[in-house]
């Protein structure tokens, strides 16, 4: 784990100004079925994409609160990542995309009965996002639509 001290003094500095959101975290929803009968989504803020897909849009001022669909069945090795910050090392990403977007384990997990299932699609977006008022009123309430859509029971945040 990265300390402060790590990073480099712009970033310090944007991080030590920046103006916080605050945001009421308290869960909408609590589970009603055990792990072993329910369906598992990935939403990961690594920028990853497929090859047929748009990369994400670095030169968007505040950030690409855009998203991508990765579908289960998606060779992870075959994800580009697009992450626009210089802030933490891509290599672990790089050389092991399940760090952000754990497929591998969780059809691992349902193989083993622990879960009911792996969702058949999952999402990747842009975690360098500074102006996120967009991210919370348009596509984080699309994203969550799919995911109803899909009878998604719970899903796995991976912040990057």
């Amino acid at each position: 784990m990265a300390k402060f001290s790590d990073l480099t003094f712009k970033y310090r500095l944007f991080m030590k100004t920046y103006r916080y959101r605050s945001y009421d975290w308290s869960p909408g929803t609590t589970m009603v079925k055990p792990l072993s009968e329910s369906r598992i989504a990935v939403v990961t803020t690594a920028a990853l994409y497929r090859p047929d897909q748009p990369p994400f849009d670095e030169s968007i001022k505040g950030g690409d609160v855009s998203y991508r669909m990765i579908p289960n069945d998606t060779e992870l090795s075959s994800l580009r990542e697009g992450h626009r910050s210089a802030a933490f090392d891509h290599a672990g990403v790089e050389k092991d995309k399940n760090l952000a977007l754990p497929l591998d384990r969780l059809r691992e997990l349902e193989s083993e009965g622990v879960i009911g299932s792996v969702n058949t699609r999952h999402f990747s977006m842009m975690g360098s996002v500074t102006a996120p008022g967009r991210l919370t009123s348009e596509t984080a309430p699309e994203v969550s639509a799919f995911l109803r859509e899909d009878g998604v029971d719970a899903v796995l945040l991976t912040p990057v």
